[in-house]
């Protein structure tokens, strides 16, 4: 993890700990770097999109100042999806790409996701180049200088980006006239193109949390909230629902009794469908270190190989890209399929979803049936240094002692979040009573060692 970027970009406060000179110094650098490249041929154009917070135009506004000033040209989605800023990067064979958002973090928060020439996140090397220039550390042979005259970077509004993605989206979808679908957008980066898609592929479609107003996403909506998307579902009856985060690069489905269907039973549903039409590539779904027990006896009934990667969809999509899978994904929602995106699509997964339940005739609660999981407790606790606290031979000592109580019949996983000051303790056991005694016993001593923070 980088002093600034994590595994799912530069997130934080705006204007606390994500600033507007963090945002001009990333574009001014990462103009330099894309302009170092031109003369290999490469392209000097980046493009640009957002979410809904009331920060994002604050942001791009720096980042494009930042870009120009050395001579990029920019292209700006407005506001839109992450994976469509992926998408147009590989589509039109642009230099990189930018999303501004923090997923779903609440509106205060914002974040700065960068993307390679293929689409796929910003290699390590790059990202530590940038956060050197962030702290004046650039060697001054590497640093971006200045254009002038003709030379300085112009900016085009790229209405046909958005325009293709829809149609890549619709173009692996199925028709859906037979499906009652509710939308939960989360007053996201989603909240005009899902709509669109699933109306136009033929579903009936009901939306909630479409009304953006720039302090509203992920408020008590989304994939993160979803308790109202199960009461739309039983209510009207339908056959299916989803739900995205503020980028809508994850989902989370709701079938149709109400039951919440996350990333671990997507993946079992989709795994399924893949290896029965012989598309699985060697019969394996990469999975994350979180995904729970009951998923793997699944998969194991049902002759699906597994992988496991540590949390965060760019190291499942290392794996994949190196493995050769079309499948992977986390139990947030993060869902890859390999051949289609490089990155987590949160539409295009609600789609294959659909596809799943109308080709095989069969709802979504039986397709998940297969999976029982295991109960699972999780005990975030904020700290002063994630390292020196999971270090700490006490905390090794309490979780060495629940490994030897769970034995075979479950386990426990101690890490350090990738975006915020946490340290994650999770335990799977046969009942929840047992995962939260052994959670909070290992929690109880990160607390006394006095990592804890309290602010």
């Amino acid at each position: 993890m980088g002093r600034y970027f994590g595994t799912d970009g530069f997130r934080g406060e705006v204007n606390v700990t994500l600033t507007t000179e963090h945002a001009y110094k990333v574009g001014e650098y990462l103009g330099g770097y894309v302009l170092s490249q031109v003369a290999k041929g490469k392209p000097r154009e980046i493009v640009i999109g957002k979410d809904t917070r009331i920060s994002g135009d604050m942001l791009e506004s720096e980042l494009i100042a930042g870009l120009t000033k050395v001579g990029v040209n920019v292209l700006t989605l407005g506001v839109t999806t992450t994976p469509s800023v992926a998408f147009a990067v590989s589509k039109f064979g642009l230099a990189c790409g930018i999303m501004i958002s923090a997923s779903h973090n609440p509106y205060y928060d914002n974040g700065i996701k960068l993307f390679g020439a293929n689409g796929e996140k910003m290699s390590e090397d790059i990202i530590a180049r940038i956060e050197d220039y962030i702290d004046g550390k650039c060697a001054s042979a590497d640093a971006p200088h200045p254009a002038s005259r003709d030379a300085l970077g112009r900016v085009f509004r790229f209405t046909g980006g958005e325009e293709e993605y829809k149609k890549f989206l619709k173009s692996n979808g199925v028709n859906l006239s037979d499906l009652k679908v509710g939308l939960d957008l989360s007053n996201g980066s989603a909240y005009e193109i899902a709509k669109a898609v699933f109306t136009e592929l033929g579903a009936s479609v009901t939306v909630i949390n479409d009304r953006p107003d720039g302090l509203n996403i992920n408020s008590g909506c989304g994939s993160t909230h979803i308790e109202g998307l199960q009461k739309l579902v039983r209510e009207r009856g339908l056959d299916v629902g989803f739900a995205y985060d503020g980028d809508a690069d994850r989902c989370l489905a709701v079938d149709e009794k109400g039951n919440v269907v996350n990333g671990d039973k997507i993946l079992y549903v989709c795994g399924n469908f893949l290896k029965e039409r012989g598309q699985l590539a060697n019969d394996t779904v990469d999975t994350t270190v979180m995904s729970n027990f009951g998923l793997y006896k699944a998969f194991d009934k049902a002759g699906i190989n597994y992988a496991k990667t540590a949390v965060g969809d760019k190291y499942v999509r290392e794996y994949m890209a190196d493995n050769g899978c079309t499948l992977g994904g986390e139990q947030s929602g993060h869902i890859i399929f390999g051949n289609l995106a490089n990155t987590g699509d949160g539409i295009l997964t609600s789609l294959k979803i659909a596809q799943v339940m109308l080709e095989k005739r069969t709802s979504l609660s039986e397709l998940c049936a297969g999976v029982t999981e295991y109960p699972q407790v999780l005990i975030n606790v904020k700290v002063y240094d994630k390292v020196k606290a999971q270090a700490d031979e006490d905390v090794r000592a309490a979780v060495s002692k629940v490994e030897k109580v769970l034995g075979n019949r479950g386990r426990i996983l101690v890490r350090e979040s990738g975006t915020e000051p946490l340290v994650r303790v999770m335990v799977e056991a046969e009942t929840q009573a047992e995962c939260r005694e052994l959670a909070e016993s290992v929690a109880a001593v990160i607390r006394a060692k006095g990592y804890e923070r309290k602010d």
